[in-house]
C-alpha cells in the first residue's frame, strides 16, 4: 500500500510540474533578458560534431546583431528525435526548437496538437509585423505556404525551403555506358529495349573475364530513391515510391489496384526470371549495393537504380569505374513514360517558438529567422565567412544552371584542417530556393570532384516534368488530428502489405494469375477505402487543390 501510494504521490507531483512547464509564461525566463541587458533565447538545437554552436562565429555575430544572447541546449544527431520529445513532456523545454529537418522535426501532427494545447505559438503576427522577408517567401510559393498553414489558418512553425533539384526526382537509372559502347548497344528508350540490354550485359561476357558474373541490374531498399521497382513501374502506371496514390480529376485513388500495376508487376517478374535483377536488391543495405559497384576484380554491374551514382559506386577522381555510369531518361512502356516527382521539402517544421519565450524574445527570435531568408543571412548562415569558406565567382565560372549568372563557389575545407566553426550549416537552410541553389559556381566536367553537382542536374533535366499533371501532394497536405493516428497506422500497414506483395509477385512466391484477387481482398481488410477517404478529405480541404 506504501509503494502504491508512493506512486500515485510520483504521478501527482510529476503532472503538476508539467502542468506547470506547459503553462503561458513570459516570466519563465527572465523576462526574456539575460543580465547583460540583452535579449535572452534559450533554444534547443541539433549540433554535429564539426560545430560548436555556443562559440561559433555566426553565432557570434547573430548575438551582436539583434542584441540577443543564445542558451543553448544542443543534441546530436542519434536519438535528437526522442530527446525533443522528452523535453516536451517533462515541461522543461526551450523557447525556441531549432532543428536539422532530416534529423528531427516537429510533424504537422505535433504542431496542431502541441498548437492547439497552447504550447507551441502560432507565428502569423509576428511574420506579419517583424518579418517582410518570410512573409515575401510564404506568398509567393503556394505550396510551401500551404505546407506550413495549418487547416486553422495558423502556420505554427516553419520548415526550411531547400529545393534541392536532383532530389526532387529521386528514382534514377544509371547504366554502365561503356559496357554499351563495347557491346554495340545503343541507349534504350523502352522497357522492351531495356530488357534486351541486360540480357546483353549477362550474356555477353562485357567485363571480359570469361566469366558469367556480371549482375546486369541492381539497387537497394535502404534510402530513397534507390529502389529498382518505381523506375521500372513508370512505365506502367505512375509510381511515387511512398503512398501509391495518384489523382484522377480530382479524386485521390490508389494505383496499387489497377491491371497496369500488375501488368508492371509481371515486367519486373519477368527481368528476375531470367536473372536480369540482382535478387539482392530487394533486401540489401546500399553498403552491400556499392560492393558489388566498386568491385576490385572485376566491374561486375551495368545498371544500377539510384539518386545519384555515389551510392552504389565510387565517384571521385582516379576511380576505377565512377565515369561510366550515366542516366537514362524515363523509359516508354505499354502504358507510360513518367518520373517519380517529389517536392524536396518535407512538411512540419524546424523553426517552433514555445509558450516560454516572452513577447521580446518572440520578437527577437523572429527577426533572427526573418534574416535567413534574406540571400545575405542565406549566404552567411550557411556557408559561412566570404573569403574563407566561400568567395565570390571569378571570370570564366560557370553557375550550376548555365543560363543564370554565378553567384558564389564553396571553398572546401583542406585534409587534416580543424573544422571552421563560422555557420549554422544545415540549421540554417530556410530559403534555398531553386535558383539559388542553381546560382553555386560548378566545374563543367561532370566527371571531376568539382562537378559532381552538375552530373546530377543534368541527369535530372531528362526527368524534369515527366510526372503526371495531376499527383498526389503529400507533402502540402494536413490531416485532421482526430484521424492523424488512424492514417499513419493504415499508411504503414498498407505500405508494408503493398511492398512485401510486390516483392512476392515479382520473385514467384506468389502467382499474379492465382493470387492476385486475394490481394486486393487483403488491400480491402487493410482499411483502403477508409484511408483514401482520409487523403480525400485532406486533399480536398488544402488549398492545393483549389
Amino acid at each position: 500500500m506504501k509503494k502504491a501510494g508512493f506512486i500515485i504521490l510520483a504521478c501527482m507531483l510529476f503532472t503538476s510540474l508539467v502542468l506547470a512547464g506547459c503553462s503561458s509564461s513570459d516570466k519563465g525566463n527572465g523576462e526574456g533578458s539575460d543580465p547583460s541587458g540583452k535579449t535572452a533565447i534559450n533554444v534547443f538545437a541539433h549540433q554535429g560534431s564539426d560545430t560548436n554552436l555556443s562559440t561559433n562565429k555566426f553565432t557570434k555575430k547573430m548575438e551582436e546583431k539583434f542584441d540577443i544572447q543564445f542558451n543553448w541546449t544542443t543534441v546530436p544527431f542519434d536519438g535528437a528525435a526522442e530527446k525533443r520529445q522528452i523535453s516536451l513532456a517533462s515541461g522543461d523545454y526551450p523557447d525556441l526548437y531549432l532543428l536539422i529537418p532530416w534529423v528531427d522535426r516537429f510533424s504537422q501532427t505535433d504542431l496542431l496538437k502541441f498548437g492547439q494545447q497552447g504550447v507551441i505559438l502560432p507565428l502569423n503576427d509576428l511574420i506579419e509585423e517583424h518579418a517582410p522577408n518570410i512573409k515575401k517567401v510564404l506568398e509567393s510559393n503556394d505550396y510551401y505556404r500551404a505546407m506550413n498553414t495549418a487547416p486553422d489558418g495558423n502556420i505554427y512553425g516553419l520548415t526550411g525551403l531547400n529545393e534541392c533539384f536532383h532530389c526532387s526526382y529521386p528514382n534514377k537509372m544509371w547504366v554502365n555506358t561503356k559496357w554499351m559502347e563495347q557491346l554495340g548497344l545503343t541507349e534504350p528508350t523502352t522497357t522492351e529495349e531495356f530488357k534486351e540490354m541486360l540480357r546483353a550485359f549477362k550474356t555477353k561476357d562485357p567485363n571480359g573475364n570469361g566469366k558469367a558474373d556480371e549482375v546486369p541490374l541492381s539497387g537497394s531498399t535502404e534510402n530513397f530513391g534507390v529502389h529498382i521497382i518505381p523506375y521500372l513501374m513508370n512505365g506502367f502506371i505512375y509510381d511515387d515510391d511512398r503512398n501509391y496514390l495518384i489523382v484522377n480529376q480530382g479524386k485521390v485513388e490508389t494505383v496499387v489496384n489497377k491491371p497496369e500495376w500488375k501488368e508492371g508487376l509481371a515486367y519486373i517478374k519477368s527481368l528476375y526470371d531470367e536473372g536480369l535483377i540482382d535478387p539482392g536488391a530487394f533486401t540489401q543495405n546500399v553498403g552491400a549495393f556499392k560492393k558489388i559497384g566498386d568491385n576490385a576484380d572485376a566491374q561486375l554491374l551495368g545498371a544500377g537504380a539510384a539518386m545519384h551514382p555515389s551510392l552504389f559506386v565510387t565517384t571521385a577522381e582516379g576511380s576505377p569505374y565512377g565515369n561510366d555510369y550515366n542516366p537514362i531518361p524515363p523509359l516508354k512502356g505499354p502504358h507510360a513514360a513518367y518520373a517519380t516527382y517529389n517536392y524536396p521539402i518535407d512538411p512540419g517544421a524546424s523553426f517552433v517558438l514555445t509558450n516560454k519565450a516572452s513577447e521580446e524574445t518572440q520578437i527577437a527570435a523572429i527577426k533572427l529567422l526573418d534574416y535567413l531568408y534574406t540571400q545575405e543571412g542565406t549566404m552567411a548562415s550557411y556557408l559561412g565567412e566570404e573569403g574563407v569558406s566561400w568567395r565570390k565567382p571569378q571570370e570564366g565560372e560557370v553557375a550550376l544552371n548555365d543560363q543564370i549568372e554565378p553567384l558564389y563557389k564553396a571553398i572546401p575545407l583542406p585534409s587534416g584542417e580543424e573544422p571552421r566553426n563560422d555557420s549554422w550549416a544545415a540549421l540554417s537552410q530556410y530559403n534555398h530556393y531553386q535558383a539559388y541553389r542553381d546560382s553555386e559556381v560548378q566545374g563543367t566536367d561532370i566527371y571531376a570532384n568539382d562537378g559532381g553537382e552538375r552530373r546530377l542536374y543534368e541527369a535530372t533535366l531528362l526527368m524534369e516534368g515527366k510526372e503526371p499533371k495531376e499527383i498526389f501532394p503529400h507533402w502540402a497536405l494536413w490531416v485532421d488530428p482526430s484521424q492523424a493516428d488512424e492514417a499513419s497506422m493504415m499508411q504503414t500497414n498498407l505500405k508494408d502489405y503493398i511492398d512485401q506483395n510486390a516483392l512476392q509477385f515479382i520473385t514467384g512466391a506468389k502467382s499474379l494469375d492465382k493470387d492476385w484477387d486475394e490481394y486486393v481482398k487483403g488491400l480491402e481488410g487493410l482499411n483502403i477505402n477508409r484511408y483514401l477517404e482520409i487523403m480525400q478529405s485532406s486533399y480536398d480541404t488544402s488549398s492545393v487543390s483549389k
